[in-house]
Parts: C-alpha cells; structure tokens; sequence
C-alpha cells in the first residue's frame, strides 16, 4: 500500500526555483493557501504562476516577490473585485503575463488533461487576447467541408499542480465535498504532479467512495502526495467545513495600503507555521463560525 501522506514543509521541497506551479481552487474558494503561505515564506524565486481563477493565492505571491510571470483569466478577491496586491504588482511591472479569457484558459487546460498540444475554439476570434504580445496564438482550418478557422488554443500544462479538498486516505483518493469543484480535475490532470492538503486524513472505509464516488475528481494515481492541514484554504471558504473569513480578507486588503501595513501582516500570518497562523486568526473555532458569505 502507497502511502502518500506528506508535511507542507515536504511538498514545498518538493518545488524549485523556474517552475510552473498550477493553483487550484477559484477567487476565494478551495484555495490551497496553508502552501502558498509557505511557498511566500521559502526561498523559492522565478516561479510561472498558473491561476486562471486566481485570488490571495495569487496576490500574496505577487507581494512576496516570487512569480516571474503570470498566466491567468482574472484575480479576484469576491467582496473585493480587484486583488490589490495583485494590482499593485501588476501597475508596477513587477512580472511578465499572459491574460486569457476563461474559455481559452479552460481549453488549454483541457487541451493539456487529455495530452494534446492543443485544442480548436472559437473563443477570442475578434478579440485582443489572441492579439496580445509576448504570445503568438495560431489558427488552424477545419479539415472537414465547412473550412472553419479556429484559434489553436495550445495546452497549459504545469510541472505540479496545488490544490485544497476536504477529505483523503493515505493513498491520495480525494474527496471534494463543495458544490463547486470547477476546474481542479483539469489542473490536476495538466500537470506532471499534484499535491493536495486536506482538512482531514482518514480511513479508506471513511470516504464510503460508494456513496461519495461523485466527490472523487479523479483517480489517487494522479495525487503524488497529501497533507492533512486542517483550515488549510483560510481565508478562502472549504465549504461545508467552514466558510470566507470576511473580516480577514478585510485585513488582508488592508494590509496592501502601505509597505509597513504588509509588512506587518506578513510578520503575523505568513512568516510562521501553519498553527500559528490558525492562532493568529483567531482559533478553530473562530474560522468555523463564520457566516456563510453573500456573493
């Protein structure tokens, strides 16, 4: 029997510098960000961000000076509809990117799950995103009698894919409880490897994969490694479990005002383990009580 079971420590370290690193999860949701705090605490430089759904995964990389290049649709925070460290970074110049709609960021995902070097959409015909500089978008004609021309949308495939769920065993089977999965599945089969942090690891017999079997996105041979990290998405919600932590996210953005606000922020939630970072914000019991958020 594999057993898959890791500390975040070890799946950071399992990371170098230049990579691409796939993040799951959508804006403030499912967002493994237990790993992003540590990946913004490493030494870890020059990393390809891919976050086509991104939120303060994505941010909090930007301000820890860690990306080299962005490939994304938007970054978000929900409440707050601009990440403002993302924004920031962005005004700044601080790294290259590639902007995409979501339904070409979707293809090319697809595109890279299904081991294809490309797939054919009619999504960006007549816009700027096929037009933009620094990538050079292909078109391909239909073979067949209609002769339609189509953007080639080639795949987006991550060396390692991150991404959060709320339950595992020790050999890598996944259950993903919330409503909205969205795109995880696809990232994960995109990428050379993936790995999870989960709010709980437990017994095969406990994910009752009869009952449960449409929770499971895809097979434990494409999970290289878990973490059980409880509140490990927080901020972000992992519902049912617990929900967006709105008053956090309010010091989050604050802490975007000046260098000494970031700063500070930084010293209390991500320059210390994740149990700390739990206590920091208050408790287990603070982060399961908060409201279900309005969107």
């Amino acid at each position: 029997m594999i057993d898959k079971r890791m500390t975040i420590d070890e799946i950071v370290d399992q990371l170098s510098d230049g990579m691409t690193i796939g993040i799951g999860g959508w804006a403030t949701r499912r967002k493994p960000m237990a790993l992003v705090r540590a990946i913004a605490r490493s030494n870890l430089k020059d990393l390809t961000l891919v976050a086509g759904y991104g939120g303060p995964d994505v941010g909090m990389l930007a301000a820890s000076g860690k990306i080299r290049k962005l490939v994304f649709a938007f970054v978000t925070l929900d409440h707050y509809p601009l990440e403002p460290h993302f924004r920031a970074q962005r005004q700044a110049g601080a790294f290259e990117v590639l902007e995409l709609d979501e339904g070409v960021f979707h293809w090319g995902l697809r595109a890279a799950a299904m081991k294809l070097p490309f797939l054919p959409t009619r999504v960006g015909i007549g816009t700027d995103i096929i037009r933009q500089a620094g990538f050079d978008f292909k078109m391909v004609k239909s073979p067949y009698a209609d002769g339609e021309e189509f953007v080639a949308m080639p795949a987006i495939a991550p060396d390692v894919a991150l991404i959060h769920a709320h339950r595992s065993d020790q050999r890598g089977n996944l259950l993903t409880l919330s409503p909205d999965p969205f795109f995880d599945e696809l990232l994960v089969r995109a990428s050379g490897k993936a790995f999870a942090t989960v709010e709980r690891i437990v017994p095969t017999a406990e994910l009752n994969m009869r009952e449960n079997n449409r929770f499971n996105l895809v097979e434990r041979a494409m999970i290289t490694g878990v973490a059980e990290v409880p509140h490990g998405a927080h901020p972000t919600s992992a519902a049912p479990d617990y929900h967006l932590d709105l008053k956090h996210i309010k010091a989050y953005v604050d802490s975007a005002a000046t260098p000494d606000a970031w700063s500070e922020y930084k010293a209390k939630f991500i320059d210390v383990p994740h149990d700390a970072y739990v206590a920091a914000v208050g408790g287990a019991a603070t982060i399961e009580a908060a409201p279900a958020a309005i969107y």
